[in-house]
């Protein structure tokens, strides 16, 4: 039998393997399959070849923003889970994952020539509805439970607007639904460079939340009498948590799951500790969608599946499950 701290130790080994597992599968698998030295050769040499188009101008972007889509997803997760001590916090419950939707929808329907400022559009409105979520929520103070019921609200008249905006527009739907999905397919290294400096600077400033995230575990009162300033802790933590989502949301569309199933399966190896759970999380989070994404454009060839229906179609199952053994509770 495994002993608890024999358990967290293979964890802590075996996550940062399932990452370069699948960032090789990722980069190897697809419609052409390219073996590992013909890899080594193209991101070695500068001879142009077949495989250097295919490696070097489709696959690694778009395994490089899966990692960080993954990454900020995770994160996202675990820290609003922490700070509102509720396993069903996500960035989807509270409705920041449909602010990005929505601003998204309204560019691309309303304003298709500016198409090109579509990840800063879905970043902006993932940060203004947190806003006005923590708004709503605020009297003398913005408790777990006012932010989750402000958040599940405005998430369900988010979700009307958008609706709205596809039934006037149907004529251009079809140019939604691949986002409204969830994916990563024609990513390209400009949505790379679009999302590197704001994953880099949330993920970083996210270890800054590592303590403040465990104070908050044992309570506003007991928070309180350490000395801790609780609201301002959990202000900045949940609006830490939306620039992560945001950032996801920005240019992988509305991919769900992660940030709801990652760390739960880490907090049930590691426990709550988030000098543990954080970072695992972060890195768990980025071969999951990394995997999923592989699997998704590769298993169902000729037909490319996206990779939010496929983690929705893995991660609501994981979801009953934990319901059920009441592990959730």
């Amino acid at each position: 039998m495994i002993t608890i701290f024999s358990k967290k130790n293979l964890v802590i080994v075996l996550t940062p393997l399932f990452v370069i597992a699948a960032g090789f599968y990722a980069l190897i698998h697809g419609s052409v399959t390219v073996t590992i030295p013909e890899i080594w050769t193209v991101l070695t040499t500068d001879a142009p070849s077949v495989h250097r188009t295919i490696i070097v101008d489709l696959r690694l972007p778009r395994m490089l923003i899966g990692l960080l889509v993954g990454a900020c997803l995770a994160a996202s997760g675990a820290l609003l889970q922490g700070v509102m001590k509720n396993p069903l916090a996500d960035p989807g419950i509270i409705g920041v994952t449909s602010g990005g939707g929505l601003a998204a929808i309204v560019c691309m329907i309303l304003l298709p020539e500016y198409s090109y400022l579509l990840p800063a559009t879905a970043f902006a409105g993932a940060l203004i509805t947190t806003l006005i979520i923590y708004s709503l929520a605020w009297d003398r103070g913005a408790s777990p439970v006012k932010i989750i019921l402000a958040g599940v609200a405005m998430n369900s008249l988010l979700g009307a607007v958008m609706n709205g905006f596809m039934v006037v527009y149907s004529e251009r739907v079809q140019a939604v639904l691949p986002w409204l999905a969830g994916g990563l397919n024609g990513r390209s290294w400009y949505h790379l460079e679009f999302i590197a400096p704001y994953a880099i600077i949330g993920l970083l400033l996210s270890f800054f939340a590592i303590k403040p995230s465990n104070i908050l575990l044992l309570g506003d009162d007991s928070a309180k009498l350490l000395g801790h300033h609780v609201e301002l802790q959990r202000f900045f933590i949940i609006i830490l948590a939306a620039f992560l989502a945001g950032t996801a949301v920005s240019v992988a569309g509305l991919v769900g799951f992660v940030g709801l199933v990652v760390p739960h399966v880490f907090r049930l190896l590691t426990g709550n500790d988030y000098r543990l759970l954080l970072p695992l999380s972060i890195v768990g989070g980025a071969g999951l969608v990394v995997l999923a994404d592989t699997i998704a454009r590769s298993w169902f060839d000729p037909v490319e599946l996206p990779v939010g229906i496929l983690l929705a179609a893995l991660g609501a199952p994981f979801f009953l499950i934990l319901l059920r053994k009441r592990r959730m509770l």
